[in-house]
Order: structure tokens, then C-alpha cells, then sequence
């Protein structure tokens, strides 16, 4: 039988357990096949209790994106510690385009469609906000200044070359999917040149 009466406490811990099981089923097997019933076995909570947390899977999904970015931060901050900037970037990138392999939530095109069609205006607008405090971090951590001309051109970059990368050949069949990992490979030493370029 559920429980009927949590503390405080108890509900951030079932919301963590609720953003954390989103983040790694997301990663696994993506969006649509992720279902409220997985995510409240995994959260140990009824299917109704669900929606005293989040409206939807989508509202849940987003903002176990914004959980996920500081992470994001902390494992680029790891690599410019340890590797030349541009290098950092460039494996940074590569393990955010194998995001399933890196446990990084990488959204396809479709993914990122249907959240986004749930989302209030305001809600899009706290995304979009906290998506270019994350990309200006970025930025400064690959040692470039993150005004919001350059912000905005690394977000579109960076999601441009990801996004691609998830969408050959499924969502783009008439590109090479024999050549989708050097293609890759030449977008992100394109990025990594221009940030290079910045410092």
C-alpha cells in the first residue's frame, strides 16, 4: 500500500529519486519510451502521487536537464584541469554527442519537439535563461569571455553538432551514416578552433 503522508524531506527525496531515474532512462532508451509507470517504480511512488511533483514526464524531464548541468560544468571544469583547452572541448563535446555512452541526457530533434511543445511560456523562458548561464559557464571554462554574442553562438554550435550526431540517419536519412563519426569529428575541431581563437 503507498504511503499517504510525507514530510518535506521525504518529497525532495522522492523528487530526486523521480529527476535522477528520468536522467538515466532518457539516456538508455530516450524520451518517448520512457514512461510514468518506469519512473514511479523507480521513484518507489504511485502513479498519482507522480503528478503532486511534476504535470507532466516532459515538466519532469526539464528540470532533471537543469539537475544535470551542473554536472555538465563540474566534468568540463575536470578536463580543463587536466588537458589544454581546446583539447578539453573537444573531448567535452565528443562525450556529449555519445551522451548514451557518457550517461549525459542528450535530446534528439523529435525529443526536444515534444518537450517543448508542453512547455508554458514561462517556462520556456526559465529553459532558455538557465541554458545560457550554463553555455556562458562553458565558455569561461574554456577560456573565453562569454559575452552574449558568443554565447549564443557556442549554444547553437554545440547543439548543432550534438543534435546532428543523434539524428543521423534516423531523423536525417539523406545524409552519409557511414561517415557521421569523422563528420563529427571535423564539426567539433571546428568548434574547439573557434574557442581557441576566442583566448
Amino acid at each position: 500500500m503507498p504511503k499517504v503522508g510525507y514530510s518535506e524531506k521525504e518529497r525532495e527525496g522522492v523528487r530526486g529519486r523521480l529527476m535522477d531515474a528520468c536522467l538515466e532512462l532518457t539516456v538508455r532508451q530516450g524520451v518517448r519510451r520512457t514512461t510514468v509507470e518506469q519512473l514511479c517504480r523507480a521513484a518507489g511512488i504511485s502513479r498519482s502521487f507522480f503528478y503532486t511533483f511534476f504535470p507532466s514526464k516532459e515538466e519532469l524531464l526539464v528540470e532533471a536537464l537543469y539537475r544535470q548541468q551542473p554536472k555538465l560544468a563540474d566534468y568540463a571544469r575536470a578536463l580543463a584541469a587536466e588537458l589544454p583547452l581546446g583539447e578539453a572541448a573537444r573531448r567535452f563535446l565528443h562525450e556529449c554527442c555519445h551522451g548514451e555512452r557518457s550517461g549525459i541526457a542528450v535530446l534528439s530533434l523529435e525529443e526536444q519537439q515534444l518537450v517543448f511543445r508542453r512547455l508554458t511560456d514561462e517556462g520556456y523562458a526559465q529553459f532558455r535563461e538557465k541554458q545560457r548561464r550554463l553555455f556562458g559557464e562553458l565558455l569561461k571554462i574554456f577560456g573565453a569571455r562569454a559575452d552574449d554574442a558568443r554565447v549564443g553562438i557556442f549554444t547553437n554550435l554545440c547543439l548543432s553538432v550534438i543534435v546532428t550526431r543523434r539524428a543521423i540517419p534516423d531523423s536525417m536519412p539523406l545524409f552519409v551514416p557511414e561517415a557521421a563519426d569523422a563528420t563529427l569529428d571535423v564539426q567539433i575541431d571546428a568548434v574547439a578552433d573557434w574557442l581557441e581563437s576566442l583566448s
